[in-house]
């Protein structure tokens, strides 16, 4: 293909993925299944391999995050980003639309939207690109997390608007994407999120952005902060703007007329917000009308054309009546209390997590004692403390058991750890689990083996290991209840097909301890085949950027496991795929390259190219870009403002270039 040709054809898969994401992630109405977005998608990546120069920073291809951050460089909010001031009741609701009245000679209407909890951002984009995210900060100064945003598919990385333009929003962790976070983390042994704003938050500051990237973040755009062309005269004018010009709006949005009709929204989002696939904090309310809200003005902290009603933290009182256990996939043991039904927020709640022994000591809970409870961002039920002045002398303090509940194992900690682990590979709990992860949408994505299916099967003795999923008869399934011809074919083709995945799903999909989907992937392009990856030392790992001390041993563990051998032999004999089938690296032999086989390290701001774009380019050419400066280092491409990476390579006597000479010895 020539360059003009496979330049005309990245443009027109560039579009056509962008109105994809666009419909899917922003519009909530794909037009296309996810199959048809994966296929055009591997095609761009193909073609961007084979042309480099094409890539740019719009492409769907660059999502993915690149480079970790040495620190967020601070951005200066051209107009303040101000926080609003609070209601938490009716009457603050009345007093504040009293005051606005009387702070204008005309009637007022009113806009009410729902108030997200997460983190207020800014984005700016310039020639119809998206060139700076930043945090809100202390309203004037804020972090450049660039890096992080670009990796949320809800924000375009490009517009049709070529002027300057600086939208405002919040962004959030979706219900469902905190869960899986939670249930990644607390199988790992690490701390748990106490809610998703705090999940979000921790997101967006992380210096890696493909941790970013792993956590499935979202946004909703609600404001507009710097644009010569703007020309609406209301707030609820520019929420539909803002919907025009390709930005996610929050749909709940409602314009009131009256005192009485904010208060209806309140009462009805009060009612509704355990029902919403995120989570909300409150109701903001503003003057519609623009000319109005400039006329109003601000205080010193805050604008007088609006508020923020804040929902009262709704706790409740039950019994605790026992304390159940589980078994996750990695063995760890979780205390559940059992509770008399109870409504919280809109639900009821029956159980809830207690995390690990030393919670329960630390809260000195005990079955049959009376204690309050609340959802934990409005999501997860916790027990926030014991009423111990209701306790009569009968209830019993509650000690974890040295033994496993489904296997008799006895249980270990492990240093570091606050969680009991069963550590016995055959736990009939722990196999279950691990066969529900293999199937999930993640890993091998088998249509129709749910929770319930793999639970039967299991339970019929059907399966006991993975490769036992692809034993399967026709006959056998068509005897378990609930299982006719049709559900039969279904599953068997899904599972056929699951044959043919790339390596990465395989191994993620193995449960390999602290090897997540993006880390698979990324085992998966280096070493290409599983043979490789089985042969791979701890040092062959760590000197993978992404891969750390922890995902290292773990991997090299896994495979020195005689039954993980085993099992590997049994997936090839029964024809599953162990080779990688997406994009590979560009082999470059050019002895005149001067990035074949060099560690290079960038650092500074690079004007003409960024970061990622910078070590695609190094990548393709053969070299390997890392994030420190060691002895190890060839070459260090030091942009603008570089600082201690700059001084170190001094230090070191290693070639250092500009972005100038940099760029020339590119094009060469």
């Amino acid at each position: 293909m020539e360059i003009a040709q496979a330049q005309e054809k990245v443009a027109s898969l560039k579009e056509l993925l962008n109105r994809y994401a666009h419909e899917y992630y922003v519009l909530d109405n794909p037009s296309v299944p996810d199959s048809e977005y994966d296929q055009k998608l591997e095609e761009l990546r193909r073609l961007e391999e084979e042309y480099p120069e094409l890539i740019t920073s719009d492409s769907p291809t660059q999502r993915i995050g690149g480079q970790p951050l040495e620190g967020f460089q601070k951005v200066q909010h051209t107009i303040p980003m101000l926080s609003l001031g609070n209601a938490f009741n009716e009457q603050d609701l009345r007093d504040f639309a009293r005051r606005a009245s009387q702070g204008t000679d005309k009637a007022l209407s009113y806009v009410c939207e729902l108030k997200i909890d997460g983190l207020a951002i800014s984005l700016t984009y310039e020639n119809g690109q998206f060139v700076r995210g930043a945090t809100r900060g202390d309203g004037t100064t804020g972090e450049d997390i660039t890096s992080n945003l670009r990796t949320i598919k809800s924000i375009p990385l490009s517009i049709k608007e070529k002027r300057k333009i600086e939208v405002r929003g919040e962004c959030y962790m979706p219900h469902k994407s905190f869960l899986a976070l939670n249930k990644q983390r607390e199988e790992n042994g690490e701390e748990l999120f106490a809610n998703p704003r705090n999940a979000a938050a921790g997101s967006l500051r992380q210096l890696d952005p493909k941790i970013a990237a792993s956590r499935n973040l979202d946004v909703f755009l609600y404001a507009i902060g710097e644009w010569e062309a703007d020309t609406v005269e209301s707030h609820s004018d520019r929420l539909n703007q803002l919907k025009e010009l390709g930005f996610k709006t929050n749909p709940e949005w409602k314009k009131c007329d009256s005192i009485e009709e904010i208060l209806e929204y309140v009462e009805y989002w009060t009612k509704e917000r355990p029902n919403l696939p995120y989570e909300i904090d409150g109701i903001v309310i503003k003057v519609d009308d623009l000319a109005q809200q400039e006329e109003l003005g601000f205080t010193v902290k805050s604008p007088r054309w609006a508020i923020a009603y804040k929902f009262p933290a709704e706790e409740v009182v039950t019994k605790l009546k026992d304390i159940e256990l589980s078994v996750g996939r990695t063995g760890v043991i979780t205390p559940t209390a059992i509770l008399d039904p109870v409504r919280v927020a809109g639900t009821t709640v029956q159980r809830a997590s207690l995390h690990n022994e030393d919670l329960i000591r630390a809260k000195d809970i005990r079955i049959g004692d009376t204690v309050v409870i609340k959802k934990a961002g409005d999501i997860i039920p916790e027990v926030v403390r014991v009423i111990t002045e209701q306790r009569t002398g009968v209830e019993e303090p509650y000690h974890m058991p040295d033994h496993c509940p489904a296997c008799g194992s006895e249980l270990v900690r492990l240093e570091e750890e606050v969680a009991l682990r069963c550590i016995n590979p055959n736990c009939p709990a722990q196999l279950q689990e691990g066969l529900i992860h293999f199937v999930s949408r993640n890993a091998m994505n088998i249509d129709g083996l749910g929770e319930k299916v793999i639970n039967q099967l299991f339970n019929e003795g059907l399966i006991h290991t993975i490769a036992d999923i692809y034993r399967l008869e026709r006959d056998e399934l068509l005897q378990l209840e609930r299982m006719g011809e049709k559900s039969v074919d279904n599953l068997l083709q899904a599972i056929e097909v699951s044959r043919e995945n790339s390596l990465e799903r395989l191994l993620f999909g193995l449960g390999i301890r602290f090897i997540g989907a993006k880390a698979a992937k990324t085992l998966a392009t280096e070493f290409e085949t599983m043979d490789n990856l089985q042969k791979a030392t701890y040092e062959d790992l760590i000197a993978i950027d992404e891969i750390g001390d922890k995902m290292a041993d773990s991997v090299v563990q896994y495979f020195a496991e005689e039954k993980v051998s085993d099992l590997l032999n049994e997936l090839r004999d029964l024809n599953l795929n162990m080779k990688y089938k997406g994009p590979k690296r560009v082999e470059v032999s050019n002895d005149d390259n001067p990035f074949v086989g060099k560690t290079v390290v960038l650092t500074g701001k690079m004007e003409q190219m960024s970061r990622p774009e910078a070590k695609e380019r190094i990548e393709a050419l053969g070299g390997k870009v890392t994030g420190s400066v060691s002895k190890k280092t060839d070459l260090l491409v030091a942009g603008a403002d570089a600082g201690s990476k700059y001084d170190k390579a001094v230090e070191l006597g290693i070639t250092i270039w500009d972005e100038e000479q940099f760029l020339k010895m590119l094009e060469g």
